[in-house]
């Protein structure tokens, strides 16, 4: 009788179905994926900038630091946006 590995088959159907899900709200409400994307790429980015600094910074600073790198850079693309597409707004 052969064993099958029912953990990896249901893995990876909850991953299409999440990579699903994600794909269907994108369309619906943007607002709050956006968010959570800007939220996980600060998991990377907070730790580089608290190692950067030698340990002379909190961490809830280097987090601050990385959310206010997010905005300043998402301002700036919307800026140039605005700029280079007037029509649009």
């Amino acid at each position: 009788m052969k064993r099958v590995n029912l953990q990896y088959k249901f893995l990876a159907m909850d991953a299409v179905q999440a990579i699903l899900f994600v794909s269907w709200g994108w369309y619906k409400q943007k607002l709050p994926l956006v968010i959570f994307i800007a939220l996980c790429l600060n998991l990377i980015i907070a730790p580089v900038v608290y190692a950067a600094v030698d340990g002379n910074l909190e961490r809830r600073s280097a987090w601050a630091i990385g959310v206010l790198g997010f905005v300043t850079l998402a301002l700036i693309i919307y800026l140039f946006d605005v700029i280079f597409r007037p029509e649009r707004y």
